[in-house]
């Protein structure tokens, strides 16, 4: 877009500083416009690329909440997940009224609000929760990336990121996204499976690296 300012030989000086003025600020204000109307830059890096990037990530937290529902029943809940290389512990907050539940994967096992791995522990949290939380797949699912320990089948959006992911029983729809250290990180996701549906929205990010 040009801006056109033409001043006519018989305008006094005075007249002319106005016109000038009024010229520069034209210029300005359509200066603005087209930087406004730019869209932020995507992340340059390919899927590939970003795949390889995200599944070295190591160390991160979320803080976000999750909404369950089972049939008829359902519930909600705050999340505040921590992962540390192949430790991950999630804070559930509010499910069922039970009030809070902490479960944490690593090495040995599932362990439920701090006791040690066994099955009967993770029976209990699944009859509470009412489904079996896949928390081994879930720690890359939150990262938009499939679990790399199994098949799966994924689609893309525009931009190159997941949009749909099919893993180990479940279904996963990636409905949006929101920038974090340069790149773009889930913020609205949901997982189906067999009657279940888990919606999860991530407030916030922080410490991926």
């Amino acid at each position: 877009m040009r801006a056109h300012c033409l001043a006519s030989p018989g305008i006094r000086p005075a007249s002319r500083l106005r016109a000038a003025r009024s010229c520069l600020l034209l210029v300005v204000a359509v200066l603005l416009a087209s930087c406004a109307t730019v869209a932020p830059p995507m992340h340059p890096a390919r899927w590939t690329e970003r795949l390889q990037l995200l599944q070295r990530i190591a160390d991160w937290d979320l803080q976000g909440r999750a909404a369950v529902a089972i049939g008829s029943r359902g519930w909600q809940a705050s999340v505040d997940w921590r992962q540390h290389a192949d430790q991950s512990v999630v804070h559930l907050a509010g499910p069922l009224g039970i009030g809070a539940s902490e479960l944490a994967l690593g090495p040995d096992g599932l362990s439920v609000n701090g006791s040690p791995p066994s099955p009967q522990g993770v029976e209990i949290m699944d009859r509470r929760l009412g489904f079996a939380l896949p928390v081994a797949n879930l720690r890359y699912w939150l990262l938009g990336i499939p679990d790399p320990t199994g098949p799966s089948s994924v689609r893309f959006n525009a931009q190159d990121r997941v949009s749909h992911l099919e893993q180990a029983g479940w279904t996963v729809d990636f409905l949006r996204y929101r920038v974090h250290a340069g790149d773009w990180l889930p913020a609205l996701l949901v997982l189906r499976s067999e009657g279940v549906r888990v919606r999860i929205v991530v407030d916030q990010w922080t410490g991926v690296r």
